[in-house]
């Protein structure tokens, strides 16, 4: 296929010819790029059709659009810094800027690298008081365990849980799927490693390992809590 910036810059001539900023960004920009990558795209316009999210194939490339205004850019990253998870901010800091005029897209990049540098907001004691809860549930269910099909969801869960939970505690940002993984690796990766690695003997039916690390990364968050838990 062609060459997905050259490539991302066409489709926005195209499709966005007044396009005020734009930014081309993901695996395909990474030596983790595969056959299955697409173009992630960010598309500032002055008005209709934004905002709107939009999947194409554009010269055999599978492109993603995120298309939006100034406010609604701005709107997005707010939502998603309060859930810790801003994809938007990640694309932007971290993509390669295809259009920018009048400043725009510099501006924004130079704010979007600033806040995700800054990272999201600090945990707090009862949002980690529940994470500890969840959890501590999940690990006593999956010592009693006994069915198969059932340990494979709880590991899974589980992963994604003690993942998550090393993650929020060290102030770091979140993410989903294989970036969740990525994540860890970067803020942990002895943790990352462990549990990467324990997962799948838990699922095959031995969950020593794994039971041992996840009550490690409790440890790091203050350690096992159920008895007492209480929401007020």
């Amino acid at each position: 296929m062609d060459d997905p910036v050259l490539t991302a810059r066409e489709l926005v001539q195209d499709r966005f010819p007044d396009a005020q900023a734009a930014f081309l960004a993901g695996s395909v920009l990474t030596d983790r790029r595969t056959p299955t990558s697409d173009l992630d795209m960010v598309v500032l316009l002055d008005g209709p059709p934004a905002p709107h999210r939009e999947n194409l194939v554009y010269r055999g490339w599978p492109v993603e659009l995120f298309v939006q205004t100034e406010a609604v850019w701005h709107s997005f990253v707010d939502q998603e810094t309060a859930k810790r998870r801003s994809p938007l901010l990640a694309m932007c800091a971290d993509g390669t800027l295809l259009v920018d005029r009048d400043g725009l897209g510099a501006s924004l990049q130079d704010e979007a690298r600033k806040r995700w540098a800054a990272g999201p907001p600090p945990l707090s004691e009862q949002e980690r008081d529940y994470q500890r809860y969840i959890l501590t549930d999940l690990l006593d269910d999956l010592r009693g365990c006994t069915e198969p099909a059932e340990r494979v969801y709880l590991v899974s869960h589980m992963l994604q849980r003690a993942s998550e939970l090393v993650l929020l505690i060290g102030g770091h940002w979140l993410g989903s799927g294989k970036w969740l993984s990525r994540r860890l690796a970067a803020a942990d990766p002895a943790v990352h490693r462990a549990l990467s690695e324990a997962a799948p003997q838990a699922i095959a039916g031995d969950a020593k390992v794994f039971t041992e690390v996840v009550t490690e990364v409790l440890d790091l968050a203050g350690g096992p809590l159920w008895n007492g838990y209480a929401i007020r």
